[in-house]
């Protein structure tokens, strides 16, 4: 299959690169980025922050966002801390006096009972690898028990049946590391850097840490942190962190994401799915600009006020390698283990992505300057040696930063396709795992032409479509057919459906620009245009 054979079912070549263009300028001067409202966050700001402004239209977002069965968010594991936040925020509400709040939490109630405490309990390990889930799930069902505890004395209307309730943790989880994280803080000790993102699980002493936010006035590039470090903290430094929250929840009209700002990681993986698909890109200078000003020697985080992690800086350093602009890869070496690298130090678990793309920093580097340093060619092999052996048994690969096995397969194929070969050696040599993948792909195909986790989505057609485009050469039976049929289908449901949340942070998100960019590149790499997506526009959100 040659990329000329699917030229029939994409977006004219006018077209896509006009609506390119239009997402690069954004991305080049965006400060926030884009990333949807969050049921978690949203929820902590309407328990922790009732005086903020737009509270009312909070409570209505968390009411509409509420699943028929009671919970929220996405299925399985993926709802537990969505639910829970809710729930809470909306008994904090009722017992505030909020009437219409009592039947809704009543729901979530009903839901979560019948999670923790039914017949086949959720246990830990059915819960996803989110970002602090070890300590949200536990601080928050300390939250929803102490109002359950005041229902006999304080009865609310409509919850009269959860008096004498209490609900208990998934099995095997507790809630010790979180009550040693509480006493080492009441114990003086600084916050970590990981907890900031997420410190509002400590409760009241958040506001007793002398933490300073971040020059756009954030903490931990979270607004329920932000928050509940506001709640009790002086007066005097407060006024930028105010700023960042009523920013925030205006822009949202009133509801928040869970992490932002995220502009170092937009742009970069914008620009890095542009280019991997061949767009030419003008005006090189401000993109370099953009890219590097926050770029330090010891790396780049994803956005202001999150700690420096090997995936931000891999995917940063390889596009301004790309841009003609490289610069040296001696940051990520903090991040090396020793058999792969982590995203940032103490993780709890490895990332599959992350890995895949240092491989294709340093695999760059090492096909840009052919032996010139053995030290790359030997993480080369590292890095692909280890990425072929976290290959699933049915050919695909998960990771902890996102829900969907489809990115996580497109990351690995296309950073093990471009650079697993030039470390040499038999080993070394990823065709068969690639060939497995290309099949799992074909074989996880809807009937629609999509791909999904849970049902087909634009965004995970996009890197099913990308990855079968960008190992053509392998001619695997079937894998012309289905990209044929998922380029028809994104063709037709672009711009036409919301994009899901499958992206990983304290509950899932969606990151648009990022779906938008994924999109063009599967039509870029489909090659020349065709009369069936001739003058098909997307449209781009704004900050």
């Amino acid at each position: 299959m040659t990329q000329a054979d699917v030229s029939g079912v994409r977006a004219d070549s006018a077209s896509t690169g006009f609506e390119a263009d239009a997402l690069v300028d954004e991305v080049a001067t965006t400060q926030w980025g884009c990333i949807s409202p969050s049921v978690y966050e949203t929820g902590r700001l309407v328990s922790i922050a009732p005086w903020l402004v737009d509270h009312a239209a909070r409570v209505a977002f968390l009411r509409a966002a509420q699943r028929p069965d009671g919970g929220w968010g996405q299925p399985g594991g993926y709802a537990l801390a969505p639910t829970l936040s809710a729930s809470e925020a909306l008994l904090a509400s009722a017992r505030r006096g909020d009437a219409t709040a009592a039947e809704p939490a009543g729901q979530g109630l009903d839901r979560l009972m019948t999670w923790l405490a039914g017949a086949t309990p959720l246990r830990a390990a059915e819960l996803p690898d989110t970002p602090a889930i070890e300590l949200i799930v536990p601080a928050l069902i300390d939250l929803v028990n102490s109002h359950l505890d005041t229902l006999a004395a304080r009865p609310i209307a409509g919850l009269d049946r959860f008096t004498g309730v209490r609900l208990s943790a998934p099995s095997g989880m507790d809630d010790l590391t979180l009550r040693s994280i509480r006493a080492a803080l009441n114990a003086g000790a600084p916050v970590p850097d990981k907890l900031l993102h997420a410190l509002e699980v400590v409760g009241p002493i958040a506001g007793n840490q002398p933490v300073r936010p971040a020059a756009i006035g954030g903490v931990g590039a979270s607004p329920a942190a932000t928050a509940a470090w506001l709640t009790n903290h002086p007066a005097a430094p407060t006024a930028t962190a105010l700023g960042y929250l009523e920013a925030i929840t205006r822009h949202h009209g009133g509801p928040a994401p869970s992490v932002i700002p995220i502009a170092p990681f937009e742009r970069a993986w914008v620009l890095s799915l542009l280019i991997g698909a061949g767009f030419p890109l003008g005006r090189t200078d401000r993109l370099v600009a953009a890219l590097a000003a926050p770029l330090g020697p010891a790396g780049i985080a994803g956005g202001d006020g999150l700690p420096l992690d090997a995936d931000t800086t891999s995917v940063t350093l390889l596009t301004l390698a790309q841009l003609g602009a490289a610069q040296p890869l001696d940051s990520l070496s903090a991040f090396e283990t020793d058999t792969h690298w982590c995203t940032w130090p103490g993780e709890r678990t490895p990332s599959t992505t992350t890995n895949a793309h240092v491989l294709e920093a340093f695999g760059h580097h090492v096909a840009t300057h052919g032996g010139a340093q053995a030290r790359n060619r030997t993480v080369v092999g590292k890095l692909t040696e280890w990425l072929c052996g976290q290959q699933r048994p049915d050919g695909s690969w998960l990771d902890k930063w996102h829900s969907s096995p489809y990115y996580a397969t497109f990351c690995c194929v296309a950073a093990l396709h471009r650079y697993g070969r030039l470390a040499g050696g038999a080993a070394a040599d990823p065709v068969g795992v690639l060939r497995r993948a290309i099949r799992w792909i074909v074989d996880t195909q809807g009937v629609d032409g999509a791909w999904g986790r849970w049902h087909g989505t634009v965004e995970e057609t996009a890197y099913a479509v990308q990855t079968l485009l960008l190992t053509a050469a392998l001619d695997e039976t079937g894998a012309h057919a289905a990209a044929v049929d998922g380029l028809a289908y994104l063709t037709a449901a672009h711009g036409r459906q919301p994009d899901p949340a499958l992206w990983h942070d304290k509950d899932l998100y969606a990151p648009p620009r990022i779906v938008r960019a994924a999109v063009l590149a599967a039509f870029r790499l489909a090659g020349p245009t065709h009369p069936l997506t001739h003058g098909n526009s997307f449209a781009l959100p704004t900050d």
